[in-house]
């Protein structure tokens, strides 16, 4: 696990990432600072969780990945290519982002209309961006609802349809922001299945910014921990997670399977030494 201090520490170099955001800071034009000295890289076919409290800098990264907002000191670089003014327009290309809140990427009449945008604006002819646009309304589980009304969906289906209408430009990565927020149970665990599927069956990356830490225990590859605008720990989730003083001191809490552990080792003065991150591990671990 890499821990950083207030210096900005880059662990890779930028060839070897889709996404390589090179001590990126970006000031608001109230003088707001969002992120400061932002490190951070997006490896092929994997999923990394953005995690931390609120105003850590999570959407505001998220944002600088596909051009949505540029830094104002340090640079972003996607398959290679510097983001500015001039390049950011071809980004989305390779970088889609799906909102926390999906009534503010749906806005055309249907859902069908709604998915072909984005394949339209790529080149694709109507009968290719069709096509897409219904292979990736399949592949979220949203078939025959192509001639409804994007308003009148649900909280889960406007979700899916916004995912359908990243999915069908065939990026490379696709950020999403709080992706389970305000879900029921049964489409947060869809959702969850979407995420998992796009890394394994797609090859996309998947990057997530969200502090629902008991999911990212379920699916994340890499977890990068916020605090103020700044990457304060990098890790996998077992290394992550287990480091309580650094999950706690930013301002979240960690998993409940890592929460329950530790106070069964505590219980019984045993040294936490098996980590788990599930509750099949978690029965292992206490067996």
């Amino acid at each position: 696990m890499l821990e950083y201090d207030s210096h900005c520490a880059c662990p890779v170099k930028r060839n070897d990432d889709i996404i390589h955001v090179d001590c990126a800071s970006h000031i608001y034009p109230d003088g707001v600072q969002g992120i400061h000295n932002m490190c951070f890289h997006v490896h092929e076919r994997e999923i990394v969780a953005v995690c931390g409290g609120n105003g850590s800098g999570k959407s505001t990264l998220l944002e600088h990945l596909n051009g949505l907002l540029l830094p104002s000191s340090g640079r972003v670089y996607v398959m290679g290519e510097e983001l500015t003014g001039a390049t950011k327009n071809e980004i989305w290309r390779y970088v889609g982002l799906v909102f926390q809140r999906p009534e503010d990427q749906l806005f055309a009449p249907t859902v069908l209309d709604d998915v072909m945008f984005g394949p339209l604006n790529m080149g694709m002819s109507m009968p290719e961006a069709r096509k897409a646009a219904v292979e990736a309304l399949e592949s979220v589980g949203a078939t025959g609802m192509d001639d409804r009304l994007p308003a009148y969906l649900s909280g889960g289906q406007k979700r899916l349809v916004a995912i359908a209408g990243v999915l069908a430009m065939k990026p490379r990565v696709i950020a999403m922001d709080e992706p389970t927020s305000d879900l029921d149970t049964w489409h947060s665990e869809l959702i969850e299945r979407i995420i998992v599927r796009l890394r394994n069956e797609f090859g996309i990356s998947v990057v997530m910014a969200t502090h629902d830490l008991d999911m990212v225990a379920r699916l994340a590859d890499r977890v990068c921990i916020l605090k103020r605008g700044a990457i304060v720990g990098e890790g996998t989730p077992r290394d992550i997670f287990y480091n309580r003083a650094l999950v706690e001191g930013s301002g979240l809490a960690v998993p409940k399977v890592v929460e329950i552990y530790h106070d069964y080792c505590y219980h019984f003065n045993k040294e936490p030494d098996m980590r788990p991150l599930n509750v099949h591990e978690l029965i292992e671990a206490m067996r």
